[in-house]
């Protein structure tokens, strides 16, 4: 009898706020459609984590499993990122390189709340596994967070993912802030579409690993898997591998990442005062990007005769595309005649390129300090 009443007695108040956590999750997900392929299944995976005596983790939990193959070997993030490459098209990047400075503006996020953190107690590794939610971007938080800061891969994996849906809400009141209507209405030059050479999409890929290699040889899986799935995507001799890398790889591993980080929100290791910290911090990491962008914007326009409009710096985080659409949406609002959407979905791109350098620094810089 005590067996079939084991899960009751053994409930805490703690696992029902968890449920209700896993709830709110999944509620985003469907009701609110943010980022519904990953929200979904860390919900669910907290609810089962979180069931009292829940068979689902521990030595012979099946999630626990996944944890040690997936996570813990940097197996499904890395997977990831051959799956995204995939899927981006660096094109409006290679017409308009000038948008690659708008890239690096926008990762101040990292560097600011990295150092926001260290201020709050965390040591080095942890902070830099904090700041790199800046980064925008879930796949390279994950794996900057397994290789620093394991214990806090939960709170760093659901604030990256959480907020990156929250962008449309976040970033508006940050630009209104930092610019001025005259700003916002700033027209640039319609791009000319000119059709970049199959040769130089080929080459990319593999000069942009070669160079970031040499500089940093441990962000070699970041950017190297990434820019593998893009020449798998460019060269145009495997259609059938690109299209099964962007939709059944990118969706049978999104599913087993996001079911494998919830899992890992046990009551007693997410409800504490960091997880509070490092979503507050995450949502700053947000705030500092868009605002380094657009001050790097504004900070142009001080010497360029044909002025950027400031918004579309704030396109250079990771979102892709809803940053570009949001900045979009925010020029026309102001002016519906206005059009600055290629040169956002360039700071886009430009943003996805510079967050994942960005983790490969924090990767090769946080253990050399630290020797």
């Amino acid at each position: 009898m005590e067996e079939l009443l084991a899960g009751i007695l053994n409930l805490h108040w703690t696992n029902l706020v968890m449920f209700a956590i896993g709830g709110i999750l999944i509620y985003l997900a469907i009701a609110k459609d943010y980022e519904p392929m990953l929200l979904l299944p860390i919900g669910f995976g907290a609810i089962l984590a979180n069931i009292p005596l829940s068979s689902v983790i521990g030595h012979e939990g099946v999630l626990s499993i996944l944890y040690n193959a997936g996570i813990t070997t940097e197996l499904f993030p890395v997977l990831i990122f051959v799956a995204v490459g995939a899927m981006i098209d660096f094109g409006p990047l290679l017409q308009n390189p000038f948008m690659l400075f708008f890239g690096a503006a926008a990762q101040f996020g990292i560097f600011a709340t990295m150092l926001l953190a260290i201020l709050f107690g965390f040591d080095l590794k942890e902070a830099a596994s904090i700041g790199i939610i800046g980064a925008a971007d879930g796949p390279t938080s994950i794996f900057v967070a397994t290789k620093f800061a394991q214990k806090l891969l939960a709170p760093i994996s659901v604030a990256a993912y959480s907020y990156m849906s929250l962008v449309p809400i976040i970033q508006p009141p940050v630009i209104r802030m930092l610019t001025t209507k005259k700003e916002r209405m700033i027209r640039m030059e319609a791009q000319r579409a000119v059709e970049v050479p199959k040769l130089v999409r080929i080459l990319f890929p593999i000069m942009i690993t070669v160079i970031a290699g040499i500089i940093a040889p441990i962000s070699v899986a970041l950017v190297g898997l990434l820019m593998f799935g893009n020449l798998i995507r460019e060269c145009g001799v495997l259609e059938r591998l690109s299209k099964a890398t962007q939709n059944e790889l990118a969706n049978l591993v999104t599913l087993l990442l996001g079911i494998t980080i919830g899992s890992t929100m046990v009551a007693e290791d997410f409800l504490n005062i960091n997880t509070l910290m490092i979503m507050g911090m995450g949502l700053l990491a947000f705030v500092f990007d868009t605002a380094g962008g657009v001050l790097f914007a504004k900070f142009l326009n001080l010497f360029l005769k044909k002025k950027v409009n400031p918004m579309v710096g704030a396109a250079g985080i990771s979102a892709f595309p809803m940053s570009a659409r949001v900045i979009q949406r925010m020029a026309q609002k102001e002016d519906p005649t206005n059009f600055v959407l290629m040169q956002a979905i360039s700071a886009n791109v430009a943003g996805q390129l510079g967050s994942i350098v960005a983790g490969g620094l924090l990767l090769a810089i946080v253990p050399a300090l630290l020797k």
